[in-house]
């Protein structure tokens, strides 16, 4: 049975406490190189456009993506992989579809998409890094595919699939009809890379806390995030956690007040898992905190703690970070007082 795993992300300085003070790594030439591939299932894809043609040009796509083409037909298409026939009969007009603007979204794709070296540079670089940190990990092949509005990211077995669709700018007309307002932001060409090695961090280093309070969740994704800022080192931390500028100012204006309130309501060490979706999940903000916040604060304040963490206690490596479960001694330790 082929492993699946789906990651749906409509995903994740100028702060520099975030892309922190420290050096962890040696210059770029001295980084390990690493092999990358990205594999234009997409372009295969669109490249279908005679109907006559359409069993040979279907049997070809198995045939070059043995494990893509499987997931791609029952997962996104929602078609049954032996009933080939039926296959041959809907694809066409799925990718001709007009209504829901199927059509007009792969021409947009494709004109976006003629080069990917945009992409293909800082996903490699950040993957470097990453193998510089720890080296099991292992370089996943790229796929971009059309998804339909269906998925943005998901994990075939070790590799990732981009539903490239699903990064055509924040302004494009046809999200209006699949995705929330709050949503369409990281719907942009040049979040990819980012959510790309962070859906691979995520899965590479599953949480490990021993209780399920949200003080563990939090500093868990803290560090994930704060790992991400390390592997892109140029990458503006509100374009690292998915904020846009004023939601990253928002927290920082408010964060000793939103940490005075989580004190007050101590739901540090609440495990209700209201409160942890409250903090921790997308959504158009923290119910928690306030309508006026960005979602995903309990994530912002654990990338705090950890940035602060790191700060105050130079001997402690990546690995190190990486390796500490004890979600108590990095807050104790961090000293963080906003």
């Amino acid at each position: 049975m082929m492993k699946k795993i789906f990651i749906i992300l409509i995903s994740s300085v100028v702060l520099s406490a975030c892309h922190s003070h420290r050096t962890y790594f040696p210059s770029d030439e001295k980084l390990p190189k690493v092999e990358l591939h990205i594999i234009r299932f997409d372009s295969a894809l669109l490249a279908m456009d005679d109907t006559a043609t359409i069993y040979n040009d279907v049997q070809a796509l198995y045939q070059s993506y043995p494990v893509f083409m499987p997931v791609w037909v029952e997962d996104i298409i929602g078609i049954p992989t032996y009933d080939t026939a039926y296959l041959c009969q809907q694809l066409p007009l799925y990718l001709n579809d007009t209504v829901y603007g199927f059509k007009q979204t792969n021409a947009r794709e494709q004109e976006l998409f003629a080069s990917v070296e945009d992409i293909y540079t800082p996903i490699q670089e950040a993957f470097s890094r990453l193998v510089y940190i720890d080296n099991t990990i292992i370089i996943p092949d790229i796929y971009l595919f059309i998804s339909g509005f269906n998925a943005s990211i998901m994990f075939i077995d070790d590799d990732i699939a981009v539903g490239a669709d699903m990064y055509l700018g924040s302004d494009y007309e046809y999200y209006n009809r699949v995705v929330y307002e709050y949503q369409k932001y990281t719907m942009r060409k040049e979040c990819i890379p980012a959510d790309v090695v962070s859906a691979y961090i995520f899965r590479h280093y599953p949480y490990a806390g021993s209780q399920n309070r949200l003080l563990d969740n939090m500093i868990y994704r803290g560090k994930m995030m704060y790992i991400l800022a390390q592997v892109f080192p140029t990458l503006p931390s509100e374009e690292v956690m998915g904020y846009t500028k004023e939601q990253w100012r928002w927290c920082e204006k408010y964060e000793r007040d939103i940490w005075n309130l989580m004190m007050d309501k101590k739901d540090l060490f609440k495990t209700d898992n209201l409160v942890l979706t409250s903090y921790l999940n997308d959504g158009p903000f923290t119910s928690e905190i306030s309508q006026e916040s960005p979602a995903r604060i309990g994530t912002w304040i654990g990338w705090q703690i950890v940035a602060s963490y790191m700060e105050h206690n130079p001997s402690v490596t990546l690995q190190d970070l990486l390796a500490d479960n004890d979600a108590e001694h990095i807050l104790q330790s961090s000293y963080y007082r906003p």
